[in-house]
């Protein structure tokens, strides 16, 4: 199993285009720290791949990524991309869609809370619906997208897309209902790797879950809880947003210890996170933890 992070920042990227906080401004000045939003291509042979989530910056993903160009001796119109996997319905995990609208034919998979939403508007069916079979997948049920793939979804704690918020209330951050889900994917030698970009907290579940894994992609969103707040960019916490933060009561950091997991990997770093600081004390600590911090371009083989 082939795999390549083509984002790892959170909603926005790294730097946010109006965010001018302390770690921003590393990547302003340095464009080698500069992150896309977060998306992950797999792949059984390095030839067919399913895309994990599309976000708004698919385009230049595509574009910076030659493994998902079209194919020279193809049709005048094709893709290696056959299929997309969705875990939210947040703006940074589905508005890339609209880039995949030339009637090219695709499998998009995906819990039924999110094709519901997705369902609801109308502007994804710019993804010609003779062409583009919606396929809703159950918690526990599994999937093959590409031959040599399976896929597993799972329920995670998580919440609504920010814009279906109401105004007037706080939003449940702990549904187990599919409007957040992980995914376990394994490939034909048995390996699995785990992606779970979004989860507003780490149950027993969850680590009975990850278990085993040959590798986890985890929500790094957030450093500390209140980040945003003491940057002075925002008023909301990690938790409120519906993601864990890496360190504090509950926190990441340690709390896959017990799990037998090879290889952690923080993924969907918001553009606040010291972690993104490669000199920084944040960094340091999570990789002496035994993390790694995800770039645009990881790759690797399961």
């Amino acid at each position: 199993m082939f795999v390549k992070v083509l984002g790892s920042a959170a909603g926005g990227g790294f730097p946010q285009w109006n965010c001018n906080a302390r770690v921003s401004r590393l990547a302003w000045d340095d464009p080698a720290l500069r992150r896309t939003q977060s998306s992950l291509a797999v792949s059984p042979d390095g030839e067919r791949f399913v895309i994990v989530n599309t976000s708004p910056d698919l385009r230049t993903q595509i574009l910076d990524n030659r493994e998902l160009w079209p194919r020279r001796r193809g049709s005048l119109r094709n893709s290696p991309i056959e299929a997309i996997f969705l875990t939210n319905a947040d703006v940074d995990a589905i508005a890339g869609l609209l880039t995949l609208r030339e009637r090219q034919r695709l499998r998009l998979y995906a819990s039924e809370a999110v094709l519901a939403t997705i369902g609801e508007n109308r502007v994804f069916d710019v993804l010609a619906l003779d062409l583009v079979e919606r396929i809703a997948v159950m918690p526990g049920e599994r999937v093959t997208p590409l031959d040599g793939l399976t896929f597993e979804a799972f329920a995670v704690p998580g919440k609504i897309p920010l814009y279906r918020e109401q105004a007037d209330e706080a939003p449940d951050t702990g549904l187990m209902s599919g409007e957040t889900i992980g995914l376990c994917i394994s490939g034909r030698d048995g390996g699995t790797l785990f992606y779970v970009p979004g989860c507003s907290s780490i149950n027993e579940d969850l680590l009975d879950q990850v278990d085993g894994a040959a590798c986890l992609f985890f929500d790094g969103t957030v450093y500390n809880d209140g980040e945003l707040r003491d940057a002075d960019v925002g008023d909301k916490t990690g938790r409120r947003m519906g993601h864990v933060p890496i360190m504090g009561p509950g926190g990441s950091l340690n709390a896959f210890d017990r799990a037998k997991i090879r290889r952690k990997i923080y993924i969907h770093i918001n553009t606040t996170n010291p972690i993104l600081d490669p000199n920084g004390a944040a960094a340091t600590t999570v990789r002496e933890a035994g993390w790694e911090i995800a770039a645009d371009g990881m790759s690797f083989t399961l």
